[in-house]
């Protein structure tokens, strides 16, 4: 409010004015709901799978911290990604999640993605390339 009024008074232009305020607004919510996301992981008994549940809200915002969170270098054979509390809201969330399926298995790992609510599903159908048969698991040569 106060940037509202002293762009307004700057510049005696309250559109200026008000553009500022929102401006800041968004980027102050977006900071904020970055903030409600987090990535818990867990190890089977075994030792074989690696779980990481996400939960939150995923956007532009919280990508980052979803690609970070995942730790793709760790020795287990097979990396399940339980989406089932998260909502994806943008492309740069299903991006964020594709780029950890893809070096998933470009480092050999058998990479899962569980869970995917409806909404977010559609989304990951039709931006993710990890869905498709181009990106199949690679695996090391033995």
């Amino acid at each position: 409010m106060l940037a509202t009024v002293a762009t307004v008074v700057a510049t005696a232009d309250l559109a200026k004015g008000v553009l500022v305020g929102v401006l800041l607004s968004g980027v102050f919510f977006a900071g904020k709901v970055s903030r409600l996301s987090r990535v818990t992981s867990e190890f089977s008994a075994d030792g074989k799978v690696r779980t990481y549940k996400v939960e939150g809200q995923v956007f532009f915002a919280s990508a980052g911290t979803l690609f970070d969170a995942i730790d793709l270098l760790e020795p287990a054979e097979h990396i399940v990604i339980d989406v089932s509390d998260a909502q994806f809201w943008d492309i740069s969330a299903v991006g964020a999640l594709d780029r950890v399926v893809l070096k998933g298995r470009r480092y050999g790992h058998d990479v899962r993605v569980v869970g995917l609510i409806e909404a977010s599903a559609t989304m990951v159908e039709r931006f993710a390339s990890h869905r498709q048969d181009a990106a199949a698991p690679v695996r090391p040569h033995s």
